[in-house]
Parts: C-alpha cells; sequence; structure tokens
C-alpha cells in the first residue's frame, strides 16, 4: 500500500474548523491586547509620590501588552496562513520532507509547515 500524500476532504474540513475556532479566539485576545496599549491608565487624581512609580508601571505594562498583540497578530497571521493552505490543498505537508505531518501535530499546532523531524534537523 502507497504512503497516503495528502489529508482527505473531511480531515481538512476537521483542521480547518479548529483552526477557526482558535483564530477567533486569538482575534479576540488580540483586540483585548490592543486595547490595553491603547489605554493609558490616568494618574491625574494620584498623589504626587505615587504618580512617579504609576507612570513607571503603567509603560511598563504597556509595553508588556505591545510585545504580547504583536505575538499574537504573528499567530493570527500563521492561522490565516494555515486556512490558506487548507483552500489550495498543501495544508499538513512538511515543507521540508514534502511528507504528511502527523494528525496529532496538527492538533497540537495546527498551523505547523514542519514534521517534528523536520524541526528537529533544524536544530
Amino acid at each position: 500500500m502507497s504512503e497516503k500524500t495528502r489529508y482527505s476532504e473531511e480531515e481538512l474540513q476537521e483542521f480547518k474548523e479548529l483552526i477557526i475556532a482558535k483564530l477567533t479566539k486569538a482575534q479576540e485576545e488580540y483586540e483585548l491586547l490592543k486595547g490595553n496599549v491603547n489605554n493609558a491608565n490616568d494618574v491625574n487624581d494620584t498623589s504626587p509620590t505615587f504618580k512617579v512609580l504609576e507612570e513607571g508601571a503603567s509603560t511598563l505594562g504597556k509595553e508588556q501588552a505591545s510585545q504580547l498583540a504583536a505575538r499574537q497578530l504573528k499567530f493570527i497571521q500563521h492561522l490565516q496562513a494555515a486556512l490558506v493552505r487548507i483552500e489550495n490543498g498543501t495544508y499538513g505537508i512538511c515543507r521540508e520532507t514534502g511528507k504528511l505531518i502527523p494528525k496529532e501535530r496538527l492538533r497540537a499546532v495546527p498551523h505547523a509547515t514542519l514534521s517534528i523531524d523536520a524541526k528537529m534537523a533544524k536544530k
């Protein structure tokens, strides 16, 4: 029996549903993070002693939220690219080996483009 070279339409549909669910959640989280970056904490009503500390904490919090938002946006882009691969029939195929990425890996990391073997060989 020959080795399977691509996933069936039913399997691709299962992955598509998984990716869409993750994408929806990721977009919601991104909007929250983006909101945290855009909404500065107002320190006008605090005493001068704590104002400097609070502004420093606010800046640090905004920087962290900004970094998390950027990371979340990158994750969203990877998920969207995975949906494109589903549409063009290349989803689940390792870009290094050309073999199918195991379903277990795709369920855990649905935007994966490398099999575990290919990923380990890159290290």
